[in-house]
């Protein structure tokens, strides 16, 4: 009969089996994700987790910037200004070791390691690599200029891709805009019109930072062009008139060229015109993108001969009316001299005296002013004055 005995395992193997159990839980620190990208003053969470061996106890652990220790230890993420405010520790001392840093700049882009420490002087460690924050603006990709009719796509960049899923908000001149892309960051204009020029910018929903304002540009041909005429239209033979040529148009016209309706070649240039004759006028503004036409003015030139007869027969009617009262007033002078003279020489009873005073034109020399004032104003003095003037005098 054969016994079979079972030998202990030496003691120095089951030494190596306790101790290979101590140590199968190694240090570590790993993160979820690795990198993460966050926009301008936005608020970040950084997930960590740690291990270490059982049967230690954790007695400090904290988050640093730097590799490099300070007086033996590296420096506690806690205890700087920059980031004491902002820093927030969310883990616990067994396995969590995640932490929230809010308001994050652009100054916040490095790279950052979650540090532990044992009661066991020699068990501390460092999660090395550690996870890399990347803070972004945003920006505006636009074409400069464009022209009126094509088809524009305006992006909302950023220096990395965005970790958490992003709803973007667009804005023209500072006015939220609504779009049909479904908030994406792509905003499409198709076609693009004359109104959409404006300042562009971009946001993510929930945050504040707002992008820098990009300029569209969109160029189009003259539009809405008219005549400006300074004056009422109407001016006397000689004179001009003033016709001023306006567009809405983009880049501004620079080229004008004026026509009189019914005409086909060009009377004048530039966006003002001096127009000196009767007619209908109008303007045609161009850009290097077409020309428009506006509609037609009136301009009207009266002619001075007809002002000038009816000037010259009031001054010759009033000539007239002098001449007769000169006349009329050195005969009554002359008879009335006549008249004392005689008087002086041949005194005569009271009411012959009065009768000499009492002079009256004869009935024939009224007649005759009163056809010279009456008679259309003629230039010229009736004959038949003259013939009795002299006999009266």
């Amino acid at each position: 009969m054969v016994m079979l005995v079972r030998m202990a395992p030496p003691l120095p193997l089951i030494f190596l089996l306790m101790i290979h159990g101590v140590c199968s839980q190694k240090e570590d620190v790993s993160y979820s994700p690795s990198h993460i990208c966050a926009l301008n003053d936005s608020t970040v969470i950084m997930n960590c987790t740690y291990t270490y061996p059982t049967g230690l106890q954790i007695t400090k652990t904290f988050w640093s910037k730097s590799l490099v220790k300070d007086n033996g230890e590296y420096p506690d993420l806690s205890n700087d200004p920059e980031y004491s405010q902002r820093l927030q520790y969310l883990g616990d001392k067994q396995q969590n070791c995640t932490v929230r840093l809010s308001h994050v700049t652009l100054k916040d882009s490095r790279m950052y390691y979650f540090r532990f420490i044992t009661d066991k002087p020699n068990v501390k460690w460092i999660g090395a690599p550690g996870v890399t924050l990347t803070v972004t603006d945003l920006q505006v990709e636009s074409p400069e200029r464009v022209t009126e009719g094509d088809s524009v796509t305006l992006t909302c960049k950023s220096s990395c891709a965005l970790t958490d899923r992003a709803t973007f908000i667009w804005y023209r001149n500072s006015l939220k805009i609504l779009t049909e892309s479904n908030f994406s960051n792509k905003l499409s204009l198709n076609p693009v019109r004359r109104e959409d020029s404006g300042r562009y910018s971009c946001a993510v929903d929930g945050h504040t930072h707002i992008s820098p304002a990009v300029q569209l540009n969109v160029t189009y041909p003259p539009r809405s062009v008219s005549v400006l005429i300074s004056g009422s239209g109407v001016i006397v033979e000689g004179d001009s008139v003033t016709l001023n040529c306006i567009s809405d148009s983009n880049p501004p016209a620079l080229n004008f060229s004026w026509f009189k309706e019914n005409e086909t070649s060009a009377v004048g240039s530039g966006q003002r015109f001096s127009a000196l004759q009767s007619g209908r006028f109008y303007c045609q503004a161009h850009n290097q993108h077409g020309s428009q036409r506006s509609d037609a003015v009136t301009v009207t030139v009266k002619v001075l001969g007809s002002l000038v007869i009816y000037i010259s027969i009031g001054v010759i009617c009033g000539a007239a009316v002098i001449i007769m009262m000169l006349i009329w007033g050195t005969w009554w002078m002359k008879k009335r001299n006549d008249t004392q003279e005689s008087q002086m020489n041949h005194p005569r009873p009271d009411h012959d005296r009065r009768d000499a005073y009492d002079v009256e034109l004869s009935d024939l020399v009224y007649e005759n002013v009163a056809a010279a004032q009456l008679d259309d104003c003629k230039p010229e003095l009736d004959s038949s004055l003259y013939e009795n003037l002299p006999k009266r005098l």
